[in-house]
């Protein structure tokens, strides 16, 4: 799948990824490919990255997610 993540000045991340962790408002998710459509809040935490080399984690203060067609985009605070 594909990941983007912005803020309102930079984006953090784009590129592929076989897994996206998110802190839900509603408790902790984790996007795998092809997951159904979503579209949720997000609270304080941190947004792990995996992809078949590495891990990243990306801190954020809040936001948004949406999952559709493959693709996350993350607006990130």
């Amino acid at each position: 799948m594909t990941v983007e993540i912005l803020t309102p000045d930079v984006v953090l991340y784009e590129g592929d990824a076989t897994y996206v962790g998110l802190p839900g408002s509603d408790g902790s998710l984790g996007i795998l490919n092809k997951h159904a459509p979503l579209v949720t809040t997000l609270r304080e935490g941190e947004v792990v990255v995996k992809n078949d080399k590495d891990e990243q984690t990306f801190a954020v203060k809040g936001g948004t997610v949406e999952v559709l067609n493959n693709h996350v985009t993350i607006l990130a605070q």
